[in-house]
C-alpha cells in the first residue's frame, strides 16, 4: 500500500469515528446519571469497571473523575470475585461498560455487586440485546457501533465512544458541581496542568 492509499485509509477511519460521534444520542438517562454523580460527591465512591479495551477506557474515566474532585476507583472485573469486590460498598455507584454487554466477567460483577446491596448501577453499552440493559438502573446507549478498519473487529470506534461519553459525564458533572480551577489545582497539583490551574507566573 503506497503513501497516498495509507493516508486515504486513515482519513476514512477518522471519518468513521466522526460519524459515530455525530450519530450518538443522549437521552434522559444521561442527565440522570450526571445528577447522580454530582450528588455522590462527598457521599461515597464511584467505581468503574470494564473488560479489555473497555476496562482501559473506564480506568481513564475514574482517573478523570478523581482529578475533578470526585472519589473514584477502577475495579478489574476479573479480580472482583477474588476479593477485590471489597472495594465497593452499598452506597457507591458502579459504572459498567461493555459494547456487547455479554462479557461473562461483566455480567458477574453486576450480580456480585447486587449481592452486597449496591443500589446504583450505570451501564454503558451498545447491542440492543445486551443483558446489561436489564441489569442496570441507568443505561447510556452507545448506539449501534461499526468498528473502524478493514477487519471491523478491533475495539476502536466503540472505545472512542466510551471515552467520549464518560468524559462528557465527568465534565458536565464537574461544571454542575461548580468545580473551579482552584479546586482542580488541589487535586492535580503537579506538572504543567497544576501550574496552569494555580495561575503560576512561570509556567514550565
Amino acid at each position: 500500500m503506497d503513501k497516498v492509499k495509507q493516508t486515504a485509509k486513515a482519513r476514512q477511519i477518522l471519518d468513521e469515528f466522526a460519524a459515530a460521534f455525530h450519530n450518538l444520542r443522549l437521552d434522559e438517562d444521561f442527565s440522570s446519571v450526571v445528577n447522580l454523580v454530582v450528588k455522590q460527591r462527598n457521599h461515597g465512591k464511584i467505581i468503574t469497571t470494564g473488560m479489555g479495551k473497555a476496562g482501559i477506557a473506564m480506568r481513564k474515566f475514574a482517573s478523570t473523575l478523581c482529578s475533578l474532585g470526585f472519589s473514584a476507583a477502577h475495579l478489574h472485573p476479573g479480580e472482583a470475585s477474588h476479593g477485590d469486590l471489597g472495594l465497593i460498598t452499598k452506597d457507591d455507584i458502579l459504572f459498567v461498560a461493555s459494547t456487547s454487554g455479554k462479557t461473562r466477567e461483566i455480567i458477574e460483577i453486576v450480580e456480585l455487586a447486587r449481592n452486597i446491596d449496591v443500589k446504583k448501577v450505570v451501564g454503558i453499552t451498545s447491542h440492543p440485546d445486551s443483558p446489561i440493559r436489564d441489569m442496570a438502573d441507568y443505561i447510556i446507549d452507545m448506539g449501534m457501533i461499526n468498528e473502524a478498519g478493514y477487519l471491523g473487529l478491533a475495539p476502536t470506534t466503540s472505545i472512542l465512544i466510551m471515552l467520549g461519553i464518560t468524559d462528557c459525564i465527568a465534565l458536565v458533572a464537574a461544571e454542575h458541581a461548580n468545580i473551579t480551577k482552584e479546586d482542580y489545582s488541589k487535586y492535580h497539583h503537579g506538572g504543567y496542568l497544576g501550574s496552569v490551574a494555580r495561575g503560576d507566573r512561570e509556567i514550565f
